[in-house]
């Protein structure tokens, strides 16, 4: 192995059995009788990459792709059917919430179950506990049992405890998308903080604005074969396009069989239901978003079952962008999913009143969503 690489992997493949129930009656064996022959699910085929020592490497790629099972193989949960890998440097990892976890022990607890799992001796937690309680947050909930925890809780203390550990390697899969925006912004400037410290991260994410701040490289897992490898920029737009295609492409298939509805969301973020004004205030904000993939649609605005003409800004709405990729890519365009507007209040008459928006494709209504609000 290369001094300099922290990771190798030489034409390494992964593929799973699939199993099936065994027939028990006659009637199953004679139905079933030609499933004596095990089936193999490809999930990853000929992968040879390396990971340099210090790098922050993101493997990006759809649901399904194989990217989280080369993950759990860099770990060795699982091993290659052919093909190596090899690592170089202590390694921790973060794949699935509380795995290492008991849930009848308090979190203080389970930070010593958890760091001696990863390598640390009951004198290097003792020094660090504190550390990774005051990272988690937890407070006073660190010494109640983790099965009384959201899984917000779960992931503060899951990667307080895997920061700490002093490891040369971190391997981190979605978990990062639990949990509120402050810990979220908290965990990535962590993250920073190691990348800037020559640690070598391996992330897997959907969230493609973290990729190209946080990573130095990004490898795109398509189909379970390594199709680009290199700049966070130009392979996270390679992707996006070859996301767009496939999604379009999938989506005439689906039409021509007539198993396609188009489909569309809206959302109202303000005002909130029930809302009240004073006809004196300076301003109301409406604001919300709307995605569908149909190839065009119309956004109408309710005022009391009355079309309601108003001054409409388009925005950036990276939150839901990220939310929904995996479903809309192709069909989204995230500086436009928003929209807003302000009216002031005396501009509407007091009382009751209905707010509706309304998502169309020619007569059919894909989706729409309404609140009621107040002027007083």
């Amino acid at each position: 192995m290369d001094k300099t690489n922290a990771i190798e992997v030489r034409n390494m493949s992964k593929q799973f059995k699939v199993e099936y129930d065994k027939a028990n009656t006659l009637k199953t064996k004679l139905i079933f009788w030609n499933r004596k022959k095990p089936e193999f699910h490809q999930v990853l085929n000929n992968i040879n990459l390396n990971i340099k020592k210090g790098e922050t490497v993101a493997l990006i790629g759809v649901n399904g792709s194989g990217k989280s099972t080369l993950l759990k193989l860099m770990t060795k949960i699982i091993y290659p059917t052919k093909g190596t890998i090899e690592t170089d440097g202590k390694l921790t990892s973060l794949l699935e919430l509380g795995a290492g976890f008991h849930p009848d022990f308090t979190g203080r607890e389970n930070i010593y179950f958890n760091a001696s799992i990863f390598g640390l001796t009951r004198k290097e937690i003792d020094a660090r506990i504190d550390d990774i309680i005051e990272f988690s947050e937890l407070g006073e909930f660190i010494d109640n049992p983790i099965r009384t925890y959201s899984s917000g809780m779960y992931m503060r203390l899951a990667f307080s405890v895997a920061i700490n550990v002093d490891a040369e390697i971190l391997l981190i899969d979605e978990i990062l998308a639990v949990g509120d925006q402050h810990f979220q912004e908290k965990c990535y400037n962590k993250l920073r903080e190691l990348r800037d410290s020559n640690k070598t991260i391996v992330i897997v994410t959907h969230s493609l604005e973290v990729v190209k701040d946080l990573c130095t490289r990004v490898i795109w897992i398509y189909k379970g074969e390594l199709r680009l490898d290199g700049d966070p920029t130009y392979v996270v737009d390679e992707y996006l396009e070859q996301v767009a295609q496939d999604h379009k492409q999938e989506k005439q298939k689906n039409l021509e069989s007539g198993t396609h509805k188009n489909r569309g969301i809206v959302y109202i973020d303000d005002p909130r239901d029930i809302s009240r004004y004073e006809s004196a205030d300076s301003e109301i904000l409406f604001r919300g978003w709307q995605i569908s993939d149909a190839d065009e649609i119309q956004l109408n605005f309710y005022l009391d079952n009355n079309l309601w003409e108003v001054p409409v800004k388009r925005t950036l709405r990276k939150d839901v962008y990220d939310v929904y990729f995996d479903q809309f890519a192709g069909f989204m365009d995230m500086n436009n999913i928003g929209w807003e507007f302000k009216m002031p209040p005396s501009s509407i008459e007091k009382g009751r009143h209905i707010f509706k928006v309304e998502c169309k494709e020619n007569d059919d209504i894909l989706a729409f969503k309404e609140i009621e609000f107040n002027i007083v």
